[in-house]
């Protein structure tokens, strides 16, 4: 029984260490990782969030060296360790929250709270009332609710980060990510309720399943914002091409356009309202006769009558902007300062005379008309 027991320490104690090496080893590597991706490609957004995730992983690597240190005594304090470990989760739990005002695509339920001026306070208030218990249990090394509250605290956050994953992908129209993050963070639930039967080898299991899940998930996510950056961006004017389609069918008349130089297919066909196709196909025709002549925009409030104007209001063109980036990227899959404003200076040049008046930017041998 004495062999059997101590072979039983060994293997607990080979465990731990070999999980602890592995942490820090795997979560510090995803940490330098995830800041190499923010330092080449967020930092000249001024784009946060990466920062925050990165600093969650390191978490759990800082996490892994404590498992290191504490296997290494033969008189462990459970207490003392689970009171890192809490600590630790907690951390990592506020910085997930943290990035997420940085998340370009937010569930419309949420993105009023969470890109409130208020989202400090309720992310920071719970952080508050959980860390501080833990570590009075921690300072004292009495049992007590250590795990329940950081588990209750990464409940909220997984919660949170479930419904922003899904919004993330979905919109970004890469449906099994948003599947497989839905998977991973229903694994990562299962792990913490699971903590609180006190299973140590089960739950180190289950930490190495869900952390690893968690750290590809969030490399996924970086992909797919680089993805989303290389397809997404408005092409320079000289680069951009236009051309006209009209298709008659039985009952009804189906007017698009052609854009081409976008990433992806050869050209884009988007249609266009009536009177949005009309509107375009005017500039591109006179761009065509007389690349000089500008159109005029009735101003607001005019008090001329009897002037006849090209364009009765600017909303005109703010709505065919609107469809041609529906048609491009996809309804609610774009932004004003990513898309609406280079597309529409991409577009159209304004007059420096403040003129009130709007040409197409687009070279004339760019522009095709034989079609309509």
């Amino acid at each position: 029984m004495r062999i059997v027991s101590l072979y039983s320490l060994s293997s607990t104690y080979e465990t731990f260490l070999f999980y602890g090496w592995w942490q820090f080893a795997t979560c510090f590597f995803a940490f330098i990782a995830l800041l190499s991706i923010w330092w080449h490609i967020g930092k000249r957004q001024n784009d946060f969030g990466q920062v925050w995730l990165a600093l969650s992983v390191l978490c759990w690597g800082i996490s892994g060296l404590v498992e290191v240190v504490f296997a290494a005594d033969s008189e462990v304090n459970t207490v003392l360790l689970d009171g890192f470990r809490s600590v630790l989760s907690l951390f990592n739990s506020l910085f997930i929250l943290l990035a997420l005002p940085w998340f370009r695509y937010l569930p419309k339920p949420l993105e009023p709270l969470i890109l409130s001026k208020y989202w400090l306070w309720i992310v920071g208030l719970p952080f508050l009332f959980s860390l501080l218990p833990t570590l009075n249990k921690l300072i004292l090394g009495r049992e007590g609710i250590i795990n329940e509250l950081d588990v209750y605290y990464a409940v909220l956050t997984l919660t949170f980060l479930g419904m922003v994953l899904w919004e993330s992908f979905s919109k970004r129209r890469l449906i099994s990510l948003a599947y497989l993050s839905l998977l991973c963070v229903a694994i990562t639930l299962l792990a913490q309720c699971y903590k609180l039967t006190g299973s140590a080898i089960n739950l180190t299991l289950f930490s190495a399943i869900f952390k690893t899940c968690l750290i590809m998930i969030f490399f996924a996510l970086a992909l797919s914002w680089v993805k989303e950056l290389s397809e997404n961006n408005i092409p320079l004017s000289n680069q951009i091409s236009l051309g006209f389609k009209v298709d008659r069918k039985e009952n009804r008349v189906e007017r698009a356009v052609l854009l081409g130089g976008f990433h992806g297919e050869d050209n884009r066909r988007i249609v266009l309202t009536a009177t949005q196709f009309e509107l375009l196909y005017r500039f591109a025709e006179l761009k065509k006769d007389n690349e000089a002549h500008w159109l005029e925009i009735r101003p607001k409030n005019n008090p001329s009558k009897h002037k006849a104007y090209d364009i009765g209001d600017y909303n005109e063109i703010k709505r065919m902007l609107f469809s041609l980036l529906d048609g491009l990227f996809g309804k609610g899959n774009w932004t004003k300062d990513n898309h609406l404003n280079p597309l529409k200076d991409a577009l159209f040049e304004l007059s420096k005379k403040r003129e009130r008046k709007i040409r197409l930017r687009i070279p004339p041998q760019n522009i095709k008309l034989q079609d309509v």
